[in-house]
Parts: C-alpha cells; sequence; structure tokens
C-alpha cells in the first residue's frame, strides 16, 4: 500500500500545506479498493485482525461521536472502545476530531459505521498516515525506494525465531503487499492510454479521411489509398520485417493541387517521406514548436539547424522565444514528424499541413543572428489560420464541423476552452491616431512623462498620484501612456524597491489595463512576469493590486500562458489561504486577507479560460481552497470564487470535485441571492456539473429546482436566462427532477419563452422541454400552453445545436395524438424530413428519431409520406451513412414506413433490401435492434425474404442472438421467422446454429419473443419433415 500511495496516488499540496489527495477517478477508485480491502479483512483474516498496530492511525475525522452505537463507552466529547489492547488501552479511541485506531478490526468497523462517508474518512486517514505499514507494523516494514529487503529479513525472522507474533506480522506484510500490487496494477491499467498510435486507430482516421476525399471543390482530397491491400491478423499492412520496426502501413495521399504525398503510418507517429527543405541544410535538426499552436493562435515552427558548438537552447534563447518547446531532433533530408502526444492523431496533422501547404515548402531566407552571425541559421515556417484561399471560420477547429463530424476526446483536448472570449481569436484593433484635435487631457499626460521619467522617487509619487487624477476609464487618456512611453515606465518602477512607487504604478496599470490595446503592451513589455514576482511580496496592498492588474490583463491567451509558465498560478493560489473564511465580523486584518483573496479569485478566473491553467489550479490544490470560500457570505468574494468554478466545471475532474467536496449545496444557496451576477454563474456551473446524475439528484434534494424555476421569471437579463435555462435542461434528464419542474410551473413558464429569445437561450429552452416532454403529463400541458406551433417554426432554423434538441422535443409532442394533429396541420412532418438533408449527422439522427412517432400516429400516415416528393429515396439513401445513430434512426424510420405496402413497394425499389443486408455486420446492439426490426417489416412485400438471404443477411442476424440486450432478441427472432417463410434462408439458418439459440428463447416471458421463436423453429422443423419426405416417401 505504501509503493501504490507514493508511486500511483495523485498528490498535491495548497500553497505552504502539507500534501493531500487530488479529486481524481484514479484515486478515487485506489480509495475503493482501499476501502473494500479494510471493510472485509476482518471477515477474511480474523486472526490477523485482531493484531495491534505498533502505532495508532491517527487523523482529523469528520465523524461525531453519535454515530458510533454497540461496543463503544460514550463520555461526552470522547469515544472509545470496549476492546482492548494487552496494555489495557482501548483500540479505537475519538477524543474532539482525533481519530486514533490500532487494529483492522475496529478499522473495518469504523467504515462500516462511516457509511457514505467512508470515503472522505479514508482519504483523510491516508494523507495523515502517507506510509501505514510503518504505523502498522513498525519502521523496519516502511515502502523504501530501490530493492526492497524487508521480506527477506521477514523470513529470516520466521526461521530463526518460533515467535507466533512474527508470523501473524509476516502474513499480514504479505496480505499488504498483495493489496499494493493490486493497487499498483489497477492505477496502471486506469493511466494507460493510447499514447502510441495501433492499426485499429490508423484505419478509422483513414475512413473519417477518404470520407472528405474525391472529385469535387468541397472535397479535401482527391484520394487516399494504402499502399498494399492486403491485412494481417494484428491488422498491420506493412511486410513483417517492417513491422518489428513499429510500422502499422504506408499511404499514398493524393491532394487536389500538389504532387502526391507518402506517408508512413508506425506506433511511434506519422510521418511523411523524403521531404526535405530547399536550402539544402543537412545533418540534424530539432523542430520547435510554440506552445500556443495547441491554442489556436497564430503560430510558427521554428527549424533550427543543430550546431554541436552551438547549443540549441543558445539559439532558442537568442530568438527571443523562450516559450519554444523541442518537438523532435530529426534528419532533415529523411523525413519530417509529427509525433502522436502532441498531435493526436494523423488527420489532424493532415488539416495542420493543407491549412499551410502553400507555405510549407516554401523558400524561406535564413535569419540570421546578429551578435552571432554565421553560427546558426534559422528557417521558419509561418503557420496562420487565415491562409490563402480558406476563411477564419473554416480553419477553427470545433466539434460540430462541417469537415469533421464528431471528433475523438484527443482532437477536442486541443482546444483551450469552450468558454474563450472573442478576443482570443482577434488581433486587437490598432487606432489610428493624428496629432490634431486631441483633448486636452492627452497634452497634460504628456507633461506629466518627464518628472515620471527623470524624477527622484518623491516627484515620482507626485507625478503617479497627478496621472490618477485624470479619467484613466477614457480612452485617450489610456493611449496617451502608452503613446508617449509612460507604459514602459510604469512597468519598470514595478521592479524598483519603493512601494509607494510600485502601488501607484500598480493602480494606474489597473485601471488603464481594461483598454485591449493596453493589456497587449502590457504582456509584450514583460509586465506580467514582473506582477507574478510581486504576488510574493509582504505587502499585502501590493499583492492585492498585482493580482487585480492579472486579472485585467489574462483575458487573452498568449498572457495567461504566461502567468503560468512564471509560476503565477501556484501563487495566485496560494492567496485564497485565509483563516477568516466564512467569518461573519471581520477584523480590519481579516478583512485584508479577504480582500487579498478577492484579488486572486479574480485573476484565477481569467486564468482559468485555458485548460492547462485548469489543471495547474487544480495540481496547486485550488479545489479545497475554492470550496471553503464558497461557504463564505461576501457577494464581492463569492463572485469571482463561482466564476473559477464554472470556468473549471468544463472539465470531468472539476465536476467530481464539486460534487465530492459539497460544493452543490452553496452553489445551490447562492442561486436565491440578490447579485444577479452570482446567480448567473451558479446556474452555469449548475450547468455544466448536472451532466452527471449524482449532480442532477444533489441539486434537487438541496432545494435548487425551485431557485431555477423561479429565475425563469427574470427574462430580461439574457445571460442569467441562458445560464439558468441551461442548468433546468440537465437537470431535467432525471425523472425525478421533472416532477418537480412540473410542480414548480416551470414547463409553462419555459413555453413562454420561446419567442424572441437569443439562439442560445432558445438551444436551452427547447433541451429542457425535450426532457420534459418524456412524460405524457407534460406534453399535454405544452400543447395547451401553446407550445408546439414554436416548436415547429423553429425546425426551419439554421443553428445546428437548436435543431437537434428541437426535433428531439417535436418528436416526443408527437407521440400523442391530438399534438400530432397540430404537427401535421403546421407542416412540421415536411420540415423534419427536410432535415434529412442536413450535413450534420446529430441533426439527421435526431430528425430521422422524430419521425418515428410522427409516422406512427399520424392519421392516414402512409398517404403523408408518399406526399414528400424524394422523401422515400432520401431515408432509403441515409443508409449508406457511417454514423452508427444515423443508421439507427434511418432503421427505425424504415419501419414505420414499411407498415404501408405501396410505402414498402417504393423503397423495394429504391434498393432498401441490399442496403439492410450490408448493415447485418455491425456489432451495435442500438443498430441491431433497429435493423432487426426493419428486415422483419421489409420481409412482407415481393420477393424481398429471399432477396435478404441472396445477400449474406441471415447469418449476421443468427449470431444477433447471441447479444445480452434481450430488445434485440425479440426484434431478431421476429425478423428471423419473418425470413424462414423461404426455404432456402431455413437451411442457412439450421447451418449456422440458430435452433439451439432459438430453443432458449421459447422458454422467455417475453409472448412476442416466444412466439416468433417457436415460429421459426416449426418453419424448419416443416421444411426438415418436407425433405426427408421427400426423399423417403
Amino acid at each position: 500500500m505504501g509503493a501504490a500511495l507514493a508511486r500511483a496516488a495523485q498528490w498535491t499540496a495548497a500553497g505552504s500545506g502539507t500534501g493531500t489527495l487530488e479529486i481524481t477517478s484514479l484515486n478515487e477508485s485506489l480509495l475503493n479498493q482501499i476501502i473494500k480491502f479494510a471493510e472485509d479483512f476482518s471477515t477474511r483474516h480474523p486472526r490477523e485482525a485482531a493484531f495491534v498496530f505498533r502505532e495508532p492511525l491517527e487523523w482529523k475525522t469528520q465523524l461525531g461521536c453519535s454515530v458510533f452505537g454497540e461496543g463503544y463507552e460514550i463520555n461526552e466529547a470522547t469515544v472509545q472502545s470496549e476492546a482492548k489492547g494487552k496494555d489495557g488501552q482501548p483500540l479505537l479511541l475519538l477524543m474532539a476530531s482525533t481519530l486514533r485506531v490500532r487494529s483492522f478490526d475496529q478499522l473495518s468497523s469504523l467504515l462500516q459505521i462511516a457509511m457514505e462517508k467512508k470515503l472522505k474518512e479514508a482519504q483523510a486517514c491516508l494523507e495523515a498516515n502517507r506510509d501505514p505499514i510503518v504505523k502498522i507494523l513498525g519502521p523496519e516494514y516502511g515502502t523504501v525506494e530501490g530493492e526492497d529487503m524487508s521480506m527477506l529479513h521477514l523470513l529470516d525472522k520466521v526461521k530463526k525465531d518460533d515467535d507466533p507474533e512474527t508470523e501473524l506480522k509476516m502474513k499480514i506484510f504479505l496480505l499488504l503487499h498483495q493489496l499494493d500490487l493490486q493497487l499498483l496494477n489497477s492505477s496502471l491499467k486506469h493511466i494507460s492510454e493510447d499514447i502510441r498510435l495501433n492499426p485499429a486507430a490508423i484505419n478509422n482516421e483513414v475512413n473519417l479521411l477518404k470520407n472528405f476525399s474525391g472529385k469535387g471543390e468541397d472535397t479535401v482530397l482527391e484520394s487516399l489509398e494504402y499502399t498494399s491491400d492486403y491485412t494481417f491478423s494484428n491488422g498491420c499492412r506493412a511486410p513483417p520485417w517492417r513491422q518489428v520496426h513499429g510500422e502499422i502501413c504506408y499511404l499514398v495521399i493524393k491532394p487536389h493541387d500538389t504532387d502526391p504525398l507518402y506517408i508512413t503510418c508506425s506506433t511511434a507517429g506519422v510521418f511523411l517521406n523524403g521531404v526535405s527543405n530547399n536550402k539544402g541544410f543537412h545533418g540534424v535538426m530539432n523542430i520547435f514548436m510554440p506552445r500556443s499552436f495547441l491554442e489556436y493562435e497564430e503560430s510558427e515552427i521554428y527549424c533550427i539547424q543543430h550546431d554541436e558548438s552551438y547549443g540549441t537552447a543558445q539559439c532558442v534563447e537568442e530568438l527571443g522565444r523562450p516559450e519554444l518547446f523541442c518537438v523532435r531532433k530529426l534528419i532533415c533530408t529523411d523525413i519530417i514528424c509529427v509525433q502522436p502526444q502532441l498531435f493526436g492523431s494523423m488527420y489532424i496533422y493532415l488539416i495542420f499541413f493543407f491549412f499551410n501547404k502553400n507555405k510549407y515548402f516554401s523558400d524561406k531566407a535564413a535569419k540570421k543572428d546578429t551578435k552571432e552571425e554565421g553560427r546558426s541559421s534559422t528557417v521558419s515556417l509561418k503557420i496562420k489560420k487565415k491562409a490563402s484561399g480558406i476563411s477564419s471560420e473554416s480553419v477553427k477547429i470545433q466539434p460540430a464541423s462541417k469537415w469533421y463530424g464528431k471528433t475523438s476526446g484527443r482532437f477536442e483536448d486541443i482546444s483551450e476552452s469552450s468558454s474563450e472570449t472573442e478576443e482570443d481569436e482577434e488581433q486587437p484593433v490598432r487606432h489610428q491616431e493624428g496629432n490634431t484635435d486631441l483633448p486636452s487631457e492627452y497634452w497634460g499626460i504628456q507633461k506629466l512623462a518627464k518628472y515620471l521619467k527623470g524624477g527622484n522617487p518623491t516627484a515620482t509619487v507626485i507625478a503617479l498620484c497627478s496621472m490618477r487624477d485624470f479619467n484613466l476609464a477614457q480612452e485617450t487618456c489610456q493611449l496617451a501612456i502608452r503613446d508617449i512611453g509612460c507604459l514602459e515606465v510604469l512597468i519598470n518602477l514595478l521592479d524598483t524597491e519603493e512601494i509607494k512607487c510600485q502601488i501607484g504604478s500598480l493602480k494606474i496599470l489597473k485601471e488603464i489595463s481594461q483598454n485591449t490595446l493596453i493589456r497587449h503592451a502590457i504582456a509584450d513589455l514583460g509586465g506580467l512576469q514582473i506582477m507574478v514576482k510581486i504576488l510574493d511580496s509582504p505587502d499585502k496592498d501590493l499583492k492585492c493590486l498585482a493580482a487585480e492588474t492579472i486579472a485585467n490583463v489574462a483575458r487573452f491567451k498568449r498572457a495567461r500562458r504566461t502567468v503560468r509558465q512564471h509560476g503565477g498560478i501556484k501563487r495566485l493560489v496560494g492567496l485564497l489561504e485565509c483563516i477568516s473564511v466564512g467569518s461573519t465580523s471581520l477584523t480590519p486584518y481579516q478583512a485584508k486577507d479577504t480582500e487579498i483573496a478577492r484579488c486572486g479569485a479574480l485573476a484565477l478566473w481569467s486564468c482559468s479560460k485555458s485548460i492547462k491553467n485548469k489543471e495547474a489550479i487544480r495540481k496547486a490544490g485550488g479545489i479545497p481552497l475554492l470550496a471553503r470560500w464558497l461557504k463564505c457570505s461576501h457577494a464581492n468574494i463569492l463572485t469571482p470564487v463561482v466564476g473559477t468554478l464554472q470556468e473549471c466545471a468544463s472539465e470531468p475532474s472539476y465536476r467530481l470535485a464539486i460534487r465530492t467536496e459539497g460544493m452543490i449545496e452553496n452553489l445551490v444557496k447562492n442561486l436565491s441571492s440578490e447579485h444577479e451576477e452570482l446567480q448567473m454563474h451558479c446556474a452555469s456551473a449548475i450547468f455544466k456539473c448536472a451532466e452527471d446524475k449524482e449532480t442532477r439528484d444533489l441539486v434537487r434534494q438541496h432545494g435548487g429546482l425551485q431557485p431555477l424555476s423561479v429565475l425563469l421569471g427574470n427574462s430580461e437579463n439574457k445571460q442569467l436566462l441562458a445560464a439558468v435555462t441551461g442548468a433546468i435542461w440537465k437537470c431535467a434528464m432525471s425523472g425525478e427532477n421533472v416532477s418537480k419542474f412540473r410542480e414548480y410551473k416551470a414547463i409553462e413558464a419555459l413555453v413562454g419563452l420561446l419567442t424572441d429569445q437569443p439562439e442560445g437561450v432558445l438551444v436551452n429552452i427547447v433541451g429542457a422541454l425535450g426532457e420534459c416532454c418524456q412524460e405524457p403529463i407534460n406534453r399535454t400541458t405544452i400543447r395547451k400552453c401553446g407550445g408546439i406551433p414554436p416548436l415547429v417554426k423553429l425546425l426551419a432554423g439554421t443553428d445546428q445545436a437548436l435543431l437537434v434538441n428541437v426535433t428531439k422535443a417535436v418528436g416526443a409532442c408527437a407521440t400523442e395524438p391530438e399534438n400530432m394533429m397540430i404537427i401535421d396541420r403546421l407542416d412540421g412532418v415536411r420540415l423534419l424530413w427536410s432535415l434529412l438533408k442536413n450535413p450534420n449527422p446529430d441533426v439527421q439522427a435526431s430528425a430521422a428519431w422524430a419521425i418515428c412517432p410522427c409516422i406512427e400516429n399520424a392519421k392516414d400516415a402512409g398517404e403523408m409520406v408518399r406526399s414528400f416528393v424524394g422523401g422515400l429515396e432520401l431515408i432509403v439513401n441515409l443508409l449508406k451513412s457511417k454514423n452508427k445513430e444515423v443508421l439507427a434512426s434511418v432503421c427505425a424510420a424504415i419501419t414505420n414506413i414499411a407498415k404501408d405496402e405501396e410505402n414498402l413497394a417504393v423503397i423495394t425499389d429504391h434498393g432498401v433490401v441490399p442496403l439492410l443486408s450490408k448493415l447485418a455486420n455491425t456489432n451495435n446492439d442500438k443498430l441491431r435492434h433497429h435493423l432487426a426490426e426493419a428486415i422483419s417489416h421489409c420481409c412482407m412485400w415481393g420477393s424481398n425474404r429471399v432477396t435478404f438471404g441472396e445477400t449474406k443477411a441471415i447469418a449476421p442476424l443468427v449470431r444477433y442472438l447471441k447479444s445480452n440486450d434481450p430488445s434485440v432478441h425479440r426484434a431478431t427472432a421476429q425478423a428471423l421467422y419473418q425470413l424462414s417463410e423461404d426455404p432456402n434462408n431455413c437451411i442457412t439458418m439450421h447451418e449456422n446454429g440458430v435452433v439451439k439459440l432459438l430453443l432458449a428463447m421459447v422458454g422467455s416471458t417475453d409472448e412476442i419473443l416466444q412466439e416468433a421463436a417457436a415460429g421459426c423453429i416449426a418453419n424448419i422443423r416443416r421444411l426438415a419433415l418436407a425433405t426427408e419426405k421427400a426423399k423417403y416417401g
């Protein structure tokens, strides 16, 4: 257990505090395994459980005296066990909040008493006892680095001494060692994610890229092919003698406008073969990549020729770009490499290449350093978002992008944050100021500049005070300070030892850094690095001002990165440490500490818009400190604290922490605050956290659904409304919450908000209504409140997220015949059908699912479907989609369409049977279910049964019966029953062992499954009897 805690568990330190276990899924898994081991120890090993520890395990507990019952003596604030050791001391002792345990027996009982708090208790115990084996058995058994000889020493001791206690220790040590190995193995499985590429991943990416290849203007590539069609059993296409070097396959990629590219895919990455630069550089080179590349801003790759006599680090330093980091050393004339750890996958590399193909092979003049001319040559390949012929919008890599559809998690992780502002995507606007018609303030600041630049400390302070008398919120004054060189002076003053000068300078910088141009200028002049150092100052006013200025400046990516790289995150987290948390009446000293924490929270809020900074905040121990401040009642600090939490809640680790640290209760409490901004951030945090069912339940248990419903009445504040409706949407994913929303009249309020709202708000409102529509009574409520016409109207929109939600809501409403009449009258089904043409697969799937209840509940469904010109051909062609959800939804729609004989004849003519047969080889149970149903209904026309047999759909269907999903069994049995009407199909089924599988299902409690299975077996048996009769007479 000691090795697992030291090597596998993830620890953190908050400021100057002691190490604590991070709240991560890995740590939670380890803790649960340790808890299970300790709980079962007394029953599985009763003799060893009675062993008294060398020293008690001691920690601060959250358990009160009242939880202890039989077997314990309670005296006011003290609890002790009736069981005692040989020395007469109790084996469990609780004094105040300190708990001491001296045996596994008591440890096991304690965990059973702790119930839902057992995870917290185990965490506290292990944090206080970092190597528990030392306390249990003694220091000679402690965890050591390198070779551990304790087992051998113990074995020698057992051989020499015939001591029962030594033998007992030996057994306990072996049990703990076994647990240690189990924990290490578990953690290894947890953290050993696919860093290296494998054949399956490459095959998936090649198939994805092939979707965007072919003739036409809207394709990325002309063609993409493997060089070999033969696939080995391990999925590789490279010959075995190359596979030993990690090579998987070779690709030929033909772009529209350049020569073919030859790619080698290996476990180490994706390589472009035979590329060299045109300058004739040879030898070893380093590729340097700015970290900003992964944050979607203008980036550069620096290829620096490596000279042994002139260090690469020096090259980078002289480039003035210390934030560059080495990607990989490679031979220029050999290959250009992109490692999977950097770019995640091949198709990201190709996107990277094709967006910049005009510059990739461009002939760049080598830049020479003026100080060390001739020592190194550099080639700069700039990669800008606005490449020629490509709009900036098309270069933004988004999950719902036209080109990429749904990307993998690795692809999405490249983006900074979903909460990045527009400012991050564009350079600050450059104003052209002339020297005429400038206001008097401009000239006044110019006069002060000479005193600021050349005066003594006293004159400088007076000049700073005089400058503050100007209206620094006015853009003219801000730009005057920049234009006349005062900004450089103000930043230089921060590096002095004059506290007054530093304070005066920071007060001005805090005001003028509201301006975008000034923010960028401060970052360019190195102001952030100095401010980060000031955070260590003993002067509290100075720390406050530095943190507030950082909060203003760190509103764009480069600034946030600078703060992190210079240790600013850890220092800012340290500002949150304060003993006055939760105090209602504050002394002046405590008030100043609270103000420091507020400024630190403001800066963390700005920095938390970056994924890497979120991780840095977590590792610096920021989560427990934010949780503590969340319990206070001062809105001025609560707002930045909750703002930081809601920014970070986009990360799963933070959502887990918010739930386990008990923050949901405080977020719910602050929904009733008088401050709208605080309410908005609380609702936004709930919106992001309520993705998890446990969090949704906690929101309900702490009474959060009612204030959310009440806040729907504040429709003027659109930001607040977007957050509240988002929180209601996610909370409504739990049926228990929907009942509460109905009780609080939230559904009527949501229907009332369906008109004249921004699209961001509408997405959430419609999403919430879609979840509420799962209950019949709510569908009636929506109709009575007049909600169906505005929902149908939204089907004509263009926002993809809104279309996904509105199709779901309309589809749910259509399950009621009365609602369906209104939808049909408003031409809603035609609008749904037209959405099948939408290029977004999510919209296609959602529209197809919505069409199913519409067909089921329409009065003359067959005629309605036939009235859509080209509609049946369109839906049949969607069976060629690569998206599993689209295929499942289309199969479900075809099941309903095929109930009408005329429509079945039409879709048969459009080739539905071979397309359905082609889909039969799938492992997706959802698709299997709806595919089997579609096949079952399509058998009702002409010779479709025979065609299904000819197109080899029978054998895969038989395999469906081995699925664990009962709905798949039922649909498959019905399909096989229909197919068994054809003698040749019966033979194929029998050859594939269908009888044995169906016999087991004849005894099912599902009558439909029973009947279909029996019918299929009967048909097979009848064929066998007929064959025997024909053969033997």
